[in-house]
């Protein structure tokens, strides 16, 4: 039997289609562990029969799962898994996750079932055999396709969970209030966009708090510019945050009549002001002037003009640009529904530019049509065979093309690298403008809260060093992206507060979560949907937010030293926002966030990923090894022919051709230096913590000797001593005629022998069990006995006597004895025994007979 593999490496471009209907029909002959599931109802499964899966996160579940799924991309088998965040595609046996069959259920933009009918064999024209397929096609660049057995119900049961679980019937049943804040809290995010308008204005000694917020008491000021309290409550702008900087010269009452002149009342607010020449960055939307261009008014007029007031370093009026992001002819076609753009005579010393941008539909089919390339060119093709790159190609080279000729023009007919420069290009105007002329900018579009955001954060990026560190790309997504009112849960295709919204699931699945099969390119005739497809132009879904990221990884490649973070982290911050498994990005509006309570509902996005740079330190993948703060400290003006931006590889590349996606061979070559002096460091550190713990151990036992050699000193001064009254105490004895011998055995012995007596007496004086009068000292360490023999015979009768005489405490003034009967008055000899138990003797009466002699 021939292997699996070969037979399902097979084109799929090659086979037939078929409808349908042949569910459940045909066969497949590949000898795999199938695993059919016939519950009417998957979801109502047990859980607890998946909890041994290491893979899933906190509070996610199993509702679905599927055994001998081949992934037909990487032509391999595994298990499908549909949990409450993710569709998850664990190859089998080692159950490891496949990266590539594994992608978010919010980041699924498309889904539809197809039927393959395989080419019979020349010997059986009558016995066909048909594929079971479901394509997957995320807003991530990628489109996985799943192969299913048939006879089974498999597909259908994956393909029903997914409809329910992709389209959720509130925004309450997304993952994030699921899972909840667990360890990556989110403060509020009003306090942080303080922060920021302090530090704009100056003031960035200022720390914002809860309590000014709800005292209102954050309206600061400088000499040009004010915090503005008019839309504290939302009531002037409900797609504006709760505060405003505006110019210090028009009152709150000037700025409620100036936002009914502006589409959606965004009026014209600072963005950005320059510290030094005063030149700003002003956003708004399109003035509504009517068909006829001919409206006007005069408080907007007022407010645009005190924009550009201030005198710059030479005499009069700073000049004023209104950048248009719109082609000049979508602007004119906008006045016949009351919008349009400004006249420049009707501003004082303004001039109108338009960019000539395209709108958002434009952009969705843009991605649409690149998406559909790199799957057609990718190593990792959907329709298994077909790419040029599966079995041994050219390469990418990072975006050069030009050894594909044939290529080259389908890659230039997706548009979305000339989008990319449009971007682009007029940032880098508006940057330049405000940093060589110190003109004043106010830009806008038709809403002011797509291309401008687009333009107004990527020219705040050229224009502060500020932003370009982790901290502040944070405060400008939050300032210019969030508090401004881009349209997330309508642009990423999130539920809204009101329910689904404008969801491009709602609106394009319908009822049988079918799509177009353009991505599968049809004229191959091999792949059929089942139900008619929907248009994206019927919703609001575009990757604006995804295009103005993909054009800050243009920017790093230029100037890989001006930014402190990496192309990595801004795909996981891609990541992040396309899976909604953090709060951040919910809604369309922060005044719709803080109605539902995101903040303290919701995981932070960006506590995540800061713990995740924090787990590794610099040589994290998000941190770039080649910043320099100094290198760039001020403003970036790159030149227009530095304007041509190139696939994005490591965001476009990644699913279509993973080994172009690493990073280039001097990047990887620096971070795993990185990586080895970053191990040499804490190896470093635990050797230098050592070896102090060995200096003040030395310090330490350095003490302890120095202690122990004055016990020594002290205990041979004192040995010396006690040899000096030994000697002296010898001759003293000596001198009445005894013999004294010293030895160490503990005990003092003394002998005396006398004529009188031919048994000698031995008394015996132990010196650790008796305490010395003080005339004998002895050392604790020392086991010293002395013994003393008096012999009786060689002394004179007067030794004895002058020994009786000074030692006998008994003794008269006039020479008599109180104790005339005592042994010693015998036996003098024996009165020196005594003296050395002298203790004993005190104890004893005048009767005892203790000297009684035999």
């Amino acid at each position: 039997m021939a292997a699996p593999k070969q037979r399902r490496s097979t084109s799929l471009r090659d086979h037939s289609t078929e409808s349908e209907k042949m569910e459940g029909s045909g066969g497949w002959d590949d000898p795999l562990d199938w695993f059919k599931l016939e519950e009417p109802h998957p979801v109502s499964r047990s859980v607890s029969r998946h909890a041994n899966y290491k893979c899933l996160l906190e509070a996610e579940q199993v509702m679905v799962e599927g055994r001998g799924v081949v992934l037909v991309n990487t032509d391999e088998a595994g298990t499908l898994l549909v949990t409450n965040f993710r569709l998850i595609f664990m190859s089998e046996g080692t159950e490891d996750i496949v990266t590539l069959g594994t992608i978010p259920l919010a980041t699924i933009e498309k889904f539809n079932k197809m039927v393959v009918k395989n080419q019979s064999a020349p010997r059986q024209p009558d016995k066909t055999t048909s594929r079971r397929l479901l394509q997957v096609i995320g807003k991530d660049m990628r489109i996985v396709v799943f192969g299913f057995r048939p006879k089974t119900k498999q597909r259908r049961v994956v393909f029903d969970a997914l409809l329910r679980c992709t389209k959720p019937s509130s925004l309450w049943d997304l993952y994030a209030f699921t899972c909840g804040p667990s360890k990556f809290r989110n403060a509020n995010p009003k306090v942080r966009l303080l922060n920021e308008y302090f530090r704009l204005l100056g003031k960035g000694s200022m720390c914002a708090s809860m309590d000014m917020i709800e005292h209102g008491s954050y309206t600061l000021s400088n000499e040009l510019w004010r915090i503005s309290t008019v839309n504290c409550n939302y009531s002037m702008c409900q797609s504006y945050p709760f505060a405003l900087i505006v110019p210090k010269s028009i009152s709150d009452e000037e700025v409620l009549q100036a936002s009914t002149f502006r589409a959606r009342c965004r009026l014209p607010v600072v963005s950005w002001c320059h510290p030094g020449t005063g030149a700003v960055l002003a956003r708004s939307s399109q003035p509504l002037v009517g068909l006829m261009m001919n409206m006007r008014n005069n408080t907007d007029e007022k407010l645009v003009a005190a924009l550009c007031s201030q005198l710059g370093g030479a005499r009069g009026r700073r000049k004023l640009y209104i950048a248009d992001a719109r082609p000049r002819k979508n602007a004119l076609a906008n006045g016949a529904m009351g919008g349009g753009s400004e006249s420049s005579s009707n501003y004082f010393q303004s001039e109108v530019v338009f960019f000539g941008i395209d709108n958002i539909h434009a952009m969705r089919e843009s991605l649409s049509r690149l998406r559909d390339y790199l799957d057609t060119h990718g190593t990792t093709s959907s329709d298994g065979m077909s790419s040029f790159l599966r079995h041994g190609g050219w390469t990418w080279g990072g975006g050069n093309l030009s050894s594909m000729s044939a290529s080259v023009s389908t890659l230039g007919d997706t548009g979305w690298l000339i989008h990319v420069q449009s971007v682009l290009a007029g940032s880098a105007w508006i940057a330049a403008r405000v940093a060589l002329e110190s003109a004043s900018v106010l830009v806008h579009c038709s809403d002011g809260w797509d291309r401008t955001t687009q333009l107004v954060s990527l020219a705040n990026l050229l224009l502060d060093p500020y932003y370009r560190t982790f901290t502040g790309f944070q405060a400008l997504v939050e300032k210019d992206w969030l508090a401004f009112g881009h349209p997330f849960a309508d642009r990423v295709g999130m539920p809204t507060v009101s329910g689904n919204g404008n969801m491009p699931f709602e609106l394009s699945r319908q009822s049988s979560g079918s799509f177009s099969s353009s991505t599968m390119r049809q004229s191959s005739g091999s792949f059929t949907s089942q139900t008619p497809s929907s248009s994206h132009a019927q919703n609001n879904y575009s990757p604006i937010f995804l295009q103005w990221v993909d054009c800050v990884s243009q920017l790093l490649r230029m100037y890989p030293f001006a930014f402190e973070f990496s192309s990595a982290f801004l795909v996981d911050l891609l990541d992040a926002v396309l899976s909604c498994r953090f709060g951040n990005f919910f809604c369309n509006s922060e005044k719709e966030r803080q109605q539902v309570g995101v903040s303290e509902a919701c995981a932070c996005m960006w506590a995540y990923l800061t713990d995740l740079r924090s787990l590794e330190g610099r040589s994290h993948l998000h941190y770039n090894l080649f910043y320099d703060p100094h290198k760039h400290d001020g403003p970036l003006l790159p030149p227009a022919a530095a304007l041509a931006p190139t696939l994005w590889p490591k965001f476009h590349l990644r699913w279509a051709c993973p080994s172009e996606a690493q990073a280039g061979e001097l990047e990887a070559q620096c971070r795993n230096m990185s990586m080895k002096f970053f191990e040499l460091q804490k190896a470093k550190e635990v050797a230098e913590r050592k070896a102090k713990e060995m200096a003040i151990s030395m310090e330490s036992l350095s003490a302890e000797l120095s202690n122990e050699k004055q016990i020594s000193s002290s205990a041979a001064a004192l040995a010396k001593r006690a040899s000096k009254e030994n000697a002296a105490i010898k001759r003293a004895i000596q001198s009445f005629g005894c013999k004294v011998h010293f030895a160490r055995s503990g005990d003092t012995t003394v002998d005396v022998e006398s004529n009188t007596r031919e048994t000698p007496q031995k008394l015996m004086y132990s010196s650790s069990r008796s305490k010395s009068d003080g005339n004998l000292r002895h050392d604790e360490k020392s086991d010293l006995s002395v013994s003393i023999t008096v012999a009786a015979e060689d002394a004179p009768n007067n030794s004895i006597s002058r020994l009786c005489e000074t030692l006998c405490p008994l003794r008269t003034t006039d020479g008599g004895c109180r104790w005339p009967e005592a042994g010693c008055a015998q036996l003098g000899s024996q009165f020196v025994g005594l003296k050395a138990n002298f203790d004993a003797f005190d104890r004893l009466s005048i009767y005892d007979g203790y000297f009684e002699t035999e």
